[in-house]
């Protein structure tokens, strides 16, 4: 059976995620979000078929994560609350080193994919944003399904989110950030610094 790390990587990685509802969609259709999905799924799967080391697949990761999801609304997201006390310069700071966790964190989860792959389903318009649904076939394990949140609140179309049987990576990473953050006793400069050495 997939352990919950390898099924939050596919939330993950395939990377992460909004603090709000996004905005109404205007520009984007089921075509639009389901072909921003095709193409995140068509380089990870090249990332996994490509015999490459670790550290050159987490690079793929972040450089994938980056060009593909609301890093900035995810990252604001997993902050929470206290994304509201943080100076620009703070948020800045925590959105990179939120996007270096993240591509060690699951990026790192590569090497159980070898020899998988995720294939693109169907789509449908859920409220303001779409949903595309996909599913991941790993070797010796039953296929799953993973969904991509897509909006084009950023002024481009992106994924703002990842769930699997249930479990988002926004949520899943803001108990995570929030955790680290009470160990630092709220300290977002503390927090800063962990997560740039955490994942």
């Amino acid at each position: 059976m997939t352990n919950n790390l390898t099924r939050r990587f596919v939330l993950g990685g395939a990377a992460a995620v909004a603090m709000a509802a996004p905005m109404p969609a205007v520009a984007l259709t089921d075509a639009s979000a389901k072909a921003l999905v095709n193409k995140v799924v068509e380089e990870i799967n090249g990332v996994i078929a490509s015999g490459r080391g670790l550290n050159a697949m987490i690079k793929e990761f972040e450089r994938i994560f980056t060009r593909y999801a609301d890093v900035n609304i995810i990252a604001q997201s997993t902050l929470g609350a206290d994304a509201r006390r943080a100076s620009a310069g703070q948020m800045r700071a925590y959105t990179d080193a939120f996007r270096g966790y993240v591509a060690r964190k699951y990026g790192k989860r590569f090497n159980e994919f070898v020899g998988g792959r995720i294939e693109v389903k169907d789509v449908r318009e859920v409220k303001s944003w779409h949903e595309v649904r996909s599913t991941v076939y790993l070797r010796g394990e039953s296929p799953f399904e993973v969904r991509f949140l897509v909006s084009d609140r950023s002024g481009k179309d992106l994924f703002f989110d990842m769930v699997i049987e249930g479990i988002s990576l926004r949520l899943s990473e803001r108990t995570e950030i929030g955790s680290m953050l009470d160990r630092r006793n709220g300290d977002i400069d503390g927090l800063i610094a962990d997560l740039k050495t955490a994942g």
